[in-house]
């Protein structure tokens, strides 16, 4: 298989509404998913809470997104490959734009949690229905620089919502969240359906029912190639929630020459993975493959790993670079989530695609009791925090290797 090479005019043909719906919902879908943890203290304060409470009902308040983000993954993948990937796309940003809303009006806690978890199930099928939907509806040789777009715009989102964080009341950010999901769904109307799903739907699918979820475990060549879909994703959240989260601690511990914030290490880093996105998905095009891409980026990413804790007595702008660049070796997220989509067929790939990213992410509180564990021993926050980054590494690399090339690859079958 020969690489596609970029070009402003192939560019321009894969601007198809799909794309482009796609990248704007995703883009909302990352303002929300991070505008909570940066208006987390302001939002609590403003509930009466205090002291030690901002964290205990801060984490509550992120695991019972998590949880609804868990649920969400396997309740909106299979209506996708049962219903459609448009049906899916309609549901879930109707879901989270009215939970948006509902989080700038909570007056409790309770009420809060509720909504964090209604907008956690809503915000799951984002990524993966709009994913799907680029990858079968592109041909097969220009798919990468569809769902690079999506991935590029979409995580872009939150870098804006750190910016209007930075000037308006939490409860506005949140209002505007919702708005701009709403003023999206008129856009939806244009989107089609996929003419590989529509196929599925009105002949045969193989002897496997569509969407079903459960299927994924009763065949063991299907369950690792599920798991290592899953397992490639790992280094992102660890970067994201132990370097990145924990950068004023680590900082410390570095003898950094000035204080380091969280929320501006949170916005540098998703920038550097903007950028992360863009140099993947275009480069998995260029070379024509996805698997060395995500090779290359994760061994780039061992590298920023090893700098990042041998930045003793650093300066904060030293500092601070290193973490933007860790969000460019974590910026092939775009084609982790391709290559979950490319080695399924097309009766289950919506719910593989919209799992993959979810079980991703809900494997961070694996990786941060993994990391309060090691800390605890004679390794040290320092020793601790690098142990778990080269097992997360060194995990996905070997996932990676138990995987199939699928640039290029026809995706017009189903599983057997």
């Amino acid at each position: 298989m020969s690489a596609v090479p970029v070009s402003s005019s192939h560019l321009r043909s894969v601007l198809v509404p799909a794309v482009i719906v796609g990248a704007l919902g995703y883009f909302v879908d990352i303002y929300d998913l991070i505008l909570f943890s940066i208006v987390r203290v302001a939002s609590l304060k403003e509930l009466g809470l205090a002291g030690a409470e901002l964290t205990d009902k801060g984490l509550f308040l992120i695991n019972m997104q998590m949880f609804g983000m868990l649920l969400g993954g396997i309740l909106w993948g299979v209506l996708g490959d049962r219903r459609g990937r448009v049906v899916l796309l309609f549901g879930s940003i109707c879901l989270y734009s009215v939970a948006n809303i509902a989080n700038g009006l909570v007056q409790s806690i309770e009420a809060y949690a509720v909504w964090r978890f209604i907008a956690g199930v809503g915000l799951a099928g984002e990524l993966g229905g709009s994913i799907t939907l680029v990858a079968e509806v592109l041909p097969k040789e220009s798919r990468g620089y569809g769902t690079m777009i999506v991935s590029t715009v979409g995580v872009f989102g939150a870098v804006v919502a750190a910016l209007i964080a930075a000037r308006f009341h939490w409860r506005t950010c949140y209002f505007i969240g919702g708005g701009l999901g709403f003023a999206l769904l008129l856009l939806r109307f244009g989107v089609l359906e996929s003419g590989m799903f529509r196929k599925v739907q009105t002949g045969p699918s193989g002897g496997l029912a569509r969407g079903d979820f459960f299927s994924l475990f009763t065949n063991r060549r299907r369950f690792l190639k599920y798991l290592c879909c899953i397992l490639i994703g790992l280094p992102t959240w660890y970067v994201v929630g132990v370097l990145v989260t924990f950068s004023p601690e680590f900082a410390r511990a570095l003898k950094v020459t000035g204080d380091i914030d969280a929320g501006s290490s949170v916005m540098l880093c998703y920038l550097g993975l903007t950028v992360g996105d863009f140099l993947s998905g275009s480069g998995s095009q260029w070379f024509g493959s996805r698997r060395k891409i995500v090779a290359g980026f994760l061994l780039a990413a061992l590298g920023c790993v090893a700098v990042y804790f041998r930045a003793m007595e650093a300066s904060p702008r030293s500092f601070y670079t290193i973490i933007f660049f860790l969000g460019v070796t974590m910026g092939y997220w775009a084609v982790f989530v391709t290559i979950g989509a490319e080695q399924f067929g097309t009766n289950l790939r919506a719910t593989v695609a919209t799992t993959v990213p979810n079980f991703a992410r809900g494997s961070l509180p694996l990786i941060t009791i993994s990391f309060a564990t090691a800390k605890g021993t004679s390794l040290g926050l320092l020793g601790g925090g690098l142990l778990v980054g080269v097992v997360c590494i060194a995990i996905a690399l070997v996932s990676l290797v138990g995987l199939e090339e699928t640039y290029g690859k026809d995706l017009d079958y189903v599983e057997r």
